[in-house]
């Protein structure tokens, strides 16, 4: 699932994805003071162009450039009265390799990203580094029982850290404020069968 792999999944269609934000995201971040927020494998730029909509600063990472492009136009074409396209900064940088800067962010939020597992956890623990003290850390991902043992691409689903397992790594320098799994709050993309999130959200003290 290297860049090329990325590309050539969207350009396989005019849109991936809705380009509406996350339905974990609206529901927990709604509300929270705005600051820098990383939006980890941002594809195009729902979440992000959201994110700025709402006062953040964000650095919108992907692998893919395809996805990034479209993300751009997106915002540059917003219509929601604010400074969108301003607050975004568009990053193709793949963060299983590269982690971000340590204690930069006050949002740290991936959605749906798959991390292999790893013997040292460092993509994962690059992440947890990434949040300032104070900050906070937001994993969503699809609930397994929702999934078949190998997805149409020939993935194992079981091959990814879930939310629950990075909720494993913290110490007590960290609050985990939910843990849990829950329905959507809209319909997975076409043709899967995604009825419920997997969500961790926690709290970076010091």
């Amino acid at each position: 699932m290297d860049a090329q792999f990325w590309d050539e999944r969207y350009r396989s269609r005019e849109r991936l994805f809705s380009g509406a934000p996350n339905g974990v995201l609206v529901t927990e971040i709604t509300g929270l003071p705005p600051g820098r927020a990383l939006d980890v494998g941002c594809g195009e730029g729902g979440d992000a162009i959201w994110l700025a909509g709402q006062g953040w600063k964000v650095t919108a990472v992907d692998i893919s450039s395809t996805a990034l492009q479209r993300a751009a136009e997106d915002a540059a074409s917003s219509t929601d009265g604010t400074d969108v396209a301003g607050r975004v900064t568009w990053t193709l940088a793949d963060v299983l390799t590269t982690p971000p800067p340590a204690a930069a962010f006050d949002l740290v939020s991936a959605h749906y990203f798959p991390i292999p597992h790893q013997p040292d956890h460092a993509a994962p623990r690059g992440l947890l580094e990434a949040v300032a003290p104070g900050g906070t850390l937001l994993i969503a991902g699809h609930d397994l029982a929702d999934l078949p043992p190998i997805l149409e691409d020939g993935v194992d689903p079981r091959a990814f850290y879930q939310p629950a397992e990075i909720a494993e790594l913290l110490d007590d320098t960290w609050t985990v404020l939910i843990n849990e799994t829950r329905p959507r709050t809209r319909p997975g993309p076409a043709g899967t069968h995604h009825t419920h999130d997997t969500v961790l959200r926690a709290r970076r003290l010091r």
